[in-house]
């Protein structure tokens, strides 16, 4: 068994540093915008709004993919005879310029 006098105990000052309001509120700011900033973020969100209008394929253009935007419009064509086809073109190029858009924050913050 220790006895009390026996037991030393030591002390070492430590320096914290004062919380900067600015610096946190960067932080706080990193992190809901995952590091890409407000257009990064509501990017691909626009990109999916913009491809939310029917026949012109706008998400793909916004994404400068102006051959995959014109191909599909040409494509549509002859999807637009039968109905469900061109549903599921319509419902691809939504996703794809989701994913297009992603893909260009995400090349653009490494």
């Amino acid at each position: 068994m220790v006895e009390d006098e026996d037991v030393i105990e030591v002390v070492a000052p430590v320096d914290e540093p004062e919380l900067d309001s600015l610096a946190v509120s960067k932080t706080i700011w990193h992190e809901i915008t995952a590091g890409v900033g407000v257009w990064g973020a509501m990017r691909p969100i626009f990109a999916i709004a913009l491809s939310l209008v029917p026949f012109l394929f706008l998400g793909q253009h916004f994404n400068k993919k102006h051959g995959k935007g014109r191909d599909w419009f040409l494509l549509q064509i002859p999807l637009a005879f039968t109905l469900v086809l061109w549903v599921l073109l319509y419902l691809w190029s939504i996703f794809d310029a989701w994913s297009d858009s992603s893909t260009i924050v995400s090349e653009g913050t490494s």
